[in-house]
């Protein structure tokens, strides 16, 4: 399980430009995953997205962690 259940971001292919005597050599191709974290949803959650894992211990990403917590 390498996706973020609250938005969906999962891994993806990167290709790296690689200099070489003065040329980019395109040879470099990676898998990038997403920063995957486990993270307890608290039950008195108010914004929609989390609603459905209230009391719930799921994988969130960073970005999705840092919106959860964050108030106006």
């Amino acid at each position: 399980m390498k996706e973020c259940l609250v938005c969906g971001k999962k891994s993806m292919m990167i290709q790296k430009l690689k200099k070489l005597r003065g040329k980019y050599n395109p040879t470099i191709k990676k898998r990038k995953y997403p920063n995957l974290q486990w993270v307890r949803i608290p039950l008195d959650i108010k914004k929609e997205k989390y609603k459905k894992f209230a009391g719930k211990r799921i994988k969130a990403c960073a970005k999705c962690i840092k919106a959860l917590y964050k108030t106006k």
